[in-house]
């Protein structure tokens, strides 16, 4: 397989989000009188749309009290969530060694790109990409299948030449939807037994293994 574009996932695979996003779900739950969970029990909430998450949490497909609940994470997450983040050891040098090795480099995220591309700024990877894709604030494009669908036309590249990475099945199976490969990566918030139940091409245990393999 020879790649030329290479999407990454932002939440756990770029950066580690866990307090920003679990603290501004607590903070819209609490808003709401619903029942608020312990942050241990909320792994599984990064990663996933907001208005999925929201819809388990709340027990609800109530789209206007999902919007609401959405709209509360917002007031908090804008502010201070944002930033309450780190970037994962390794990812700048696996970046520059993608640069380095001739591959177009793009952020894949479900986060609003609005304020995915103040994450990558904030962390000085904007260098290394060529644009942040992000879903609209509406939650338009927030599953993977349309946002890799939409960069596929975006940037006028064929699923054949580009390769997914995350730390999710949603990334995975977004990918396999639009007939592109996958690498799953376990520093993030998937199990090995979830990413591989979705046949990446590889289950990295390291930021380095990404770069070591597409440079073969």
């Amino acid at each position: 397989m020879t790649f030329s574009t290479v999407l990454f996932d932002l939440d756990g695979t770029l950066t580690d989000p866990f307090d920003g996003i679990t603290r501004s779900i607590q903070y819209a739950l609490d808003k709401l009188g619903a029942p608020v969970p312990d942050p241990e029990d909320m792994h599984w909430t990064i990663g996933p749309p907001l208005w999925e998450s929201f819809e388990v949490l709340l027990q609800t497909d109530n789209r206007a009290k999902l919007d609401e609940a959405v709209a509360l994470y917002r007031e908090r997450y804008t502010v201070t969530g944002l930033f309450e983040n780190t970037l994962i050891d390794g990812i700048p040098d696996v970046l520059q060694e993608l640069r380095d090795a001739g591959y177009d480099l793009h952020v894949c995220t479900s986060k609003p790109h609005a304020y995915a591309g103040k994450i990558v700024e904030h962390f000085e990877l904007m260098p290394h990409f060529g644009t942040v894709y992000g879903a609209e604030l509406s939650g338009t494009r927030s599953a993977k299948s349309e946002l890799i669908a939409h960069i596929l036309e975006k940037e006028g590249i064929s699923a054949a030449e580009t390769v997914m990475i995350g730390d999710r099945k949603h990334d995975l199976i977004g990918a396999s939807a639009n007939g592109v490969a996958g690498i799953g990566v376990l520093w993030g918030y998937g199990s090995r037994e979830e990413l591989e139940a979705e046949g990446p091409i590889l289950v990295a245990e390291k930021p380095h293994h990404i770069s070591a393999i597409l440079k073969k």
